[in-house]
């Protein structure tokens, strides 16, 4: 059970993010929330020391809620639109929520990186070694987490910039495909059937064939004997 700190912890963030969604980080001082929240600006004083607290608090809690909604979207076997699924979440979350956005990407904040923003660059890098693995990306996977987060926040905020009503998604659809193509080469050509592989697909076919073979049994184990030594 939720001991007092807690809830009030809790009761203070919901005040605190209310009137950040609705007003901007520049409208969250300790004196509003304090009133907001129904409190002494002394009792939010105790629980986060002054207002970089409560703000860094609102970032963490960003941060989870933007991490619940990547982890939320179940992983595909195709990891490239892995990758455009996490950009795609990445710039709508952006877009819902544009006042904790730059709270949480538009603020310069040294030392102050939230546990969960760690988190999710490790869910990126996570994508992006998978990529790495199939001999597709272009840089190392540190490098290309680092290019990818820089494109999505610079688009993210452009767009944010710009009225709602004017605002043109395919701006990201574009860049997100440039850096899809800059970072990662096209999966490998299949290639031809070798004789192994036709010496093998014969000999599969002649033990699963529901019709007669005309070939009497000896001679039927002697050429399935040659084409599993030439499947070899």
């Amino acid at each position: 059970m939720d001991d007092a700190k807690t809830r009030t912890r809790r009761h203070i963030l919901k005040a605190a993010a209310d009137i950040l969604e609705r007003e901007g980080a520049q409208a969250v001082s300790t004196r509003s929330v304090a009133a907001a929240a129904g409190i002494r600006a002394a009792s939010l004083y105790q629980v986060f020391g002054d207002k970089e607290g409560l703000l860094a608090a609102l970032a963490i809690q960003a941060f989870d809620q933007y991490l619940a909604e990547k982890h939320a979207v179940a992983p595909t076997a195709d990891p490239v639109e892995d990758m455009r699924r996490g950009w795609d979440i990445h710039v709508d979350f952006g877009l819902r929520h544009p006042a904790v956005y730059l709270l949480m990407f538009g603020t310069d904040r040294p030392g102050r990186r939230p546990p969960a923003a760690d988190e999710a660059h490790d869910l990126l890098l996570a994508f992006l070694n998978r990529i790495a693995a199939a001999g597709r990306l272009r840089v190392p996977p540190t490098l290309a987490a680092h290019l990818c987060q820089a494109a999505a926040t610079g688009v993210t905020l452009s767009l944010l910039a710009i009225p709602a009503p004017d605002r043109d998604l395919e701006i990201s659809a574009r860049m997100r495909e440039t850096l899809i193509s800059s970072l990662i080469t096209d999966p490998p050509p299949v290639p031809e059937p070798g004789l192994a592989s036709w010496a093998l697909a014969l000999d599969v076919a002649l033990a699963t064939a529901d019709e007669p073979i005309p070939l009497r049994p000896t001679e039927t184990a002697l050429l399935r004997d040659w084409l599993q030594q030439l499947a070899h």
